[in-house]
């Protein structure tokens, strides 16, 4: 018996009934083939083993520290004169020259800050002690300067009265050494190592065997007298000052007229110092430190330091209640040439006997 073929169906269904048929051949197929599935084991944790985990530490590099700005004015202010030591080494003197019954001078030479100074010394007949007197001269062109100036006739005056007189010609002075000296600081700082020294060998055998080391007194005419403020102002050992037609406490007073005096030529530096290192340089601004008597002279026809400079150091330091006295003079020049210079020596004797003594 043959079988008989199925037929497919006809018309629109036959597109239909082949799509079944082909639907229940994939799935017999796919049964045929599909694995047969294993028994699953329960999911075990999985353990995963981990290292210390180290915190990483920041590192800093700190940036070098960076130095202070040098001051430019080291060493030129009154604080640092204050603060500084004076002195060290020796005076050297030369052979005497017998120049009146009255004294005796000796040439001298002292190291200051390194650097060799010159000067000369009147030392009084007799036993002593004496009080000890420095005259420190004005402003003179360094060529022209001698080691005995127009300062002689006040030294050996004093001298003549029973005062040991010191006289150093300051740096840049020959034959003295040049030497820095901004404002002039660096003849106070020669004259303040002088000083110490002289504290240093007062009493040994030679020239300063009758010297006073108690008893110091100060001179100073025009650039001395600046010089003079600036040694009292920094509180040297000094009992008793003379300022003659000095010049001012006030730095930029001085340095304006330096400037009008050389035609340009100095004081222009020092005019371009700001006001608040001026201030730290300039005595007037430490005049309460004054610790001596101070004696003002000025010639009333000074065409040189005007006179109200010293009228307004007086007013300065009355105000303070210093121990001061104030001269005028007329008719007398810068240096004076009249009788004057008579009154002059008179009462800075006065001044001296005082408040450093005689012998």
């Amino acid at each position: 018996m043959r079988s008989k073929a199925i037929p497919l169906a006809r018309g629109p269904y036959r597109y239909f009934a082949a799509a079944i048929a082909g639907s229940f051949l994939l799935a017999a197929c796919a049964a045929a083939v599909a694995p047969t599935p294993f028994p699953t084991a329960p999911a075990k944790p999985i353990t995963v083993a981990t290292a210390a985990i180290e915190t990483p530490r920041l590192s800093l590099t700190v940036a070098p520290s960076i130095p202070p700005t040098p001051d430019p004015y080291a060493g030129l202010t009154i604080a640092d004169l204050r603060s500084r030591s004076y002195g060290g080494g020796e005076i050297l003197f030369q052979a005497a020259q017998r120049v009146s019954s009255s004294f005796s001078r000796y040439l001298f030479e002292y190291p200051s800050d390194g650097l060799t100074v010159h000067g000369f010394l009147n030392v009084p007949s007799g036993q002593g002690p004496f009080p000890i007197v420095f005259v420190l001269h004005g402003y003179i062109e360094p060529d022209e300067y001698q080691t005995l100036t127009y300062t002689t006739r006040y030294a050996d005056a004093l001298a003549a009265e029973g005062y040991l007189v010191l006289h150093p010609n300051y740096r840049n002075y020959p034959p003295s050494d040049p030497g820095p000296n901004s404002f002039r600081v660096g003849y106070a700082v020669d004259v303040m190592n002088l000083i110490a020294l002289i504290q240093d060998q007062a009493g040994a055998p030679g020239p300063l065997e009758n010297a006073d080391p108690d008893a110091i007194g100060l001179f100073g005419h025009s650039m001395g007298g600046g010089i003079s403020l600036r040694v009292l102002a920094a509180q040297a050992p000094v009992q008793a000052a003379v300022l003659y037609g000095s010049m001012n406490a006030n730095e930029r007073l001085n340095s304006e007229k330096i400037y009008e005096w050389s035609d340009g030529a100095r004081g222009l530096i020092e005019l371009n110092t700001p006001p608040q290192d001026l201030a730290r340089i300039s005595p007037v601004y430490y005049l309460e430190g004054i610790q001596a008597a101070v004696s003002i002279h000025h010639g009333e026809e000074d065409k040189l330091v005007p006179p109200e400079w010293s009228d307004d150091l007086c007013r300065r330091l009355t105000a303070l209640g210093k121990t001061v006295e104030c001269f005028s003079y007329p008719n007398e020049p810068h240096t004076f040439i009249g009788f004057g210079g008579i009154e002059l020596i008179e009462r800075a004797v006065a001044l001296y006997e005082e408040h450093l003594g005689t012998q």
